[in-house]
């Protein structure tokens, strides 16, 4: 679709009130303690965003200040600093990684490349034959443990055979980065990239004096009746260059922002057009194919050609989305170890979608006047939306995973009527949405193709009596 930055900055602040409330109803279905969410346009938060609680154990409230360990979306971060690396000059991307990691030299890995290990090209076992620091059976490595694994088990395929994803591969790349600079990953990186931003909640590992800001993370949920168990948070040693960086939703924006073309604060735009070019192909069982840059995963998604990464957390999972060419990142944090972070984040996209698409100009009503026609509406076989996304009237089912692909576009008949759009499908089309309402101006009743809904938590108290025999 064709919108400026500007635009899409105004629909998502007008869109930003029902992108929240679609948030918090799937929050609460998926049984999530809590999620993060942020939305940037150009320079602009239109959305910043906090649901649920921190800790079941407490019951704090979760806040936008709450930071989250965000697991391999250190990846970026260290093929940033990398690249910055190799914009001075100071290594190649086709140097072999025993020329930084001399405990390589003479391995079946000596002569695997900077840019491999990158890309996830170098045939790296992923974690280890013993990785049960992953569920916290034993710390994670430190220097001499890393080394010892990519030593003894490091190569399971040939170089460039197939994309293999690996942990060890990019903790390797944090060794190179400290024979380079003469300090420690962390405090280059904090130096690097973290500092240049301004991100004061965002860092490169678990830093105990901060113990206090993050928000707990837990367990998942093995079957219906399971509760949910706090899961401490550690240091993940030699592996942060892998998995070590914790960060709020809205700094993952501002260093999402970061990888726009023109913004130099961090890399030219050469090296960011190399860090997103598609380094690797990942298809497997006749699916269509994925792909990974340098340090950056990459999806097509309708018309958006979006880059990012995920996190897998012991308790937290992550995921950002970057459109560079849009100037729109979205970062949804949940902290539960099965957080659907990335379908609320695609979903936050869909509807943010749905909202560019309708027409600038249709001669509708004013918005105020639509506002009242909004809501979430229950009956017996779920729950509806009437929401308001770029100025029109929208009838959604925000239980369904993919929120924006089923939507009728509702207009208005008169003060107590909105029709649905004619078109093919199994709903109600054509037919109308009559509105019932309360002394206070309030929708009491939605009848919408023939059936009665009411508000969420009228129905809530009435569906016991409903279904009474």
């Amino acid at each position: 679709m064709s919108t400026t930055p500007e635009r899409t900055a105004e629909v998502a602040a007008a869109a930003a009130p029902y992108l929240e409330s679609w948030l918090e109803h799937q929050r609460r279905r998926s049984r999530v303690p809590g999620v993060q969410a942020a939305v940037r346009v150009g320079d602009r938060l239109v959305l910043d965003a906090a649901l649920g609680i921190a800790d079941v154990t407490t019951g704090e409230p979760l806040t936008t200040g709450h930071l989250f360990r965000i697991a391999s979306h250190s990846k970026t971060f260290t093929a940033t600093a990398v690249l910055q690396l190799v914009e001075a000059g100071r290594l190649r991307l086709d140097d072999p990684i025993a020329a930084f990691v001399p405990a390589l030299a003479g391995s079946a890995l000596a002569g695997v490349t900077v840019r491999e290990l990158l890309g996830h090209q170098g045939g790296v076992v992923r974690d280890g034959r013993d990785n049960d620091h992953w569920q916290l059976l034993h710390p994670f490595p430190d220097e001499a443990g890393l080394t010892g694994i990519a030593v003894t088990d490091g190569a399971v395929l040939e170089r460039n055979e197939h994309f293999k994803y690996s942990n060890i591969g990019y903790s390797l790349l944090g060794l190179a980065i400290e024979a380079v600079t003469g300090t420690s990953y962390g405090e280059h990186v904090q130096a690097a990239v973290v500092d240049p931003l301004g991100l004061t909640d965002t860092g490169p590992e678990w830093d105990p004096a901060r113990a206090a800001e993050h928000a707990a993370g837990h367990t998942g949920l093995l079957d219906g009746d399971d509760a949910r168990l706090t899961i401490p948070h550690v240091d993940t040693r030699a592996m942060a260059a892998a998995t070590g960086f914790f960060s709020t939703a809205r700094d993952l924006t501002s260093y999402g922002a970061a990888h726009f073309p023109g913004d130099t604060t961090l890399l030219s735009d050469g090296s960011k057009r190399l860090m997103r070019r598609r380094e690797s192909e990942i298809r497997a069982h006749g699916n269509d194919p994925r792909y990974y840059g340098l340090g950056l995963d990459l999806r097509t998604v309708g018309e958006r050609e979006l880059i990012g990464h995920s996190g897998g957390y012991p308790g937290h999972i992550t995921r950002t989305w970057i459109d560079p060419e849009a100037q729109l990142v979205v970062s949804v944090l949940t902290n539960a170890i099965d957080g659907p972070a990335d379908a609320l984040a695609r979903g936050l996209l869909a509807l943010l979608d749905l909202a560019l698409a309708a027409p600038e100009d249709a001669g509708r009503p004013p918005a105020a006047d639509l506002q009242r026609f909004t809501g979430r509406f229950a009956n017996l076989w779920g729950v509806t939306d009437v929401a308001l996304l770029g100025g029109r009237l929208v009838l959604l089912h925000p239980s369904a995973p993919e929120p924006a692909e089923e939507y009728s576009e509702l207009t208005v008949e008169d003060a107590d009527t909105l029709r649905l759009e004619t078109m093919a499908g199994f709903g109600s089309a054509g037919e109308t949405v009559h509105y019932e309402w309360s002394a206070d101006g309030a929708a009491e009743c939605v009848r919408a193709g023939g059936i009665s809904s009411w508000p969420l938590e009228v129905f809530r108290t009435r569906r016991t009596g409903q279904v009474a025999g």
